[in-house]
């Protein structure tokens, strides 16, 4: 079993007297992979829980996802989402904004309909990161000595905190609230965001882009992701602006050099998989909070954590 054949749960459930709302949603998001919902609902298999709580579940971080992404594109002012104009560029900003702050609101509705106050308390906590991490990152931009570690903060709080979500949300549907279970979880999370975010930034300067991302996008909107952080920590400061005006590969391989600059990442490789073997060294431990019937858990996310980083199953 892969992520592929998991059921993706994208269901919305907005009043039909909204209209636009629902335009804005259909058009934009209804093309999505489905990543968080898909895990989602391989935890939920694994527990055993009800469609009903999967279903609340997966339309959750669905919900969280796609608000955060209506809020970031507007702030980075980006141009495409999933090969589509972005919702402030097709509807107005305004329409964006009021979208995205619907979403979250809906989540808030019907988790505490649910009535698990410990999930709606965790919820809010994953809400509230994201929207930290969105102020760091601004602040982030045109930062040419950023560091690696600055990057993994924001990386912390904005995309690993929906992993983060997805591991440990489901066991709070199980309503199995163990602190050293989730205290696992949320290391197993922050471990698969920062290895989704790193390739994800790796997809910028054409690595394994078979998703076709658009090359260099990150840099040419002044931002250093954490591949090109990596990639520049050692250059002078009048290097650094020169790699920052590059518009093309040939560009950044002619200030870099194309031997080394997959040399570089052949090490940015070897980096990341060693937090690959630092994730599968927790699933060990995790086995000891699975009954018999849910230890195959660990081998399916043994899986999906490595074709987060290597981009071999999506």
């Amino acid at each position: 079993m892969d992520l592929k054949s998991i059921k993706i749960y994208n269901q919305r459930d907005f009043p039909p007297y909204l209209p636009k709302l629902n335009a804005i949603y259909d058009d934009l998001f209804t093309g999505g992979k489905g990543l968080r919902s898909r895990l989602i609902g391989l935890m939920s298999l694994h527990l055993s829980l009800s469609e009903k709580v999967t279903t609340l579940l997966a339309q959750t971080i669905e919900f969280i996802h796609n608000a955060s992404l209506l809020h970031d594109d507007l702030v980075d002012r980006s141009h495409l989402r999933r090969s589509k104009p972005t919702a402030w560029l097709k509807y107005s900003p305004e329409y964006a904004v009021l979208a995205g702050d619907y979403l979250l609101a809906r989540v808030m509705v019907n988790l505490s309909s649910h009535g698990n106050i410990k999930l709606v308390h965790y919820t809010s906590e994953i809400i509230s990161d994201l929207l930290e991490g969105e102020w760091i990152q601004d602040s982030l931009v045109s930062d040419l000595d950023v560091r690696l570690e600055e990057l993994d903060r924001v990386h912390n709080l904005k995309t690993a905190s929906l992993f983060k979500w997805c591991l440990r949300a489901p066991f709070y549907g199980a309503e199995n609230y163990d602190e050293n279970l989730h205290n696992l979880l949320e290391e197993m999370g922050t471990l698969l965001g920062q290895l989704f975010q790193r390739s994800d930034d790796l997809l910028d300067y054409d690595i394994r882009n078979g998703e076709n991302k658009a090359i260099l996008g990150d840099l040419k909107s002044g931002y250093i992701n954490s591949f090109a952080a990596f990639l520049i920590q050692d250059f002078s400061e009048t290097r650094k602006k020169e790699f920052s005006k590059s518009t093309c590969m040939m560009d950044v391989y002619k200030n870099i050099g194309e031997q080394e600059f997959f040399r570089r990442v052949d090490e940015f490789d070897k980096i990341n998989s060693g937090m690959i073997e630092l994730f599968h060294h927790h699933l060990g431990s995790l086995n000891n909070y699975l009954t018999s019937g849910q230890t195959s858990l660990t081998g399916e996310l043994s899986r999906i954590c490595k074709a987060l980083y290597w981009r071999k199953v999506q």
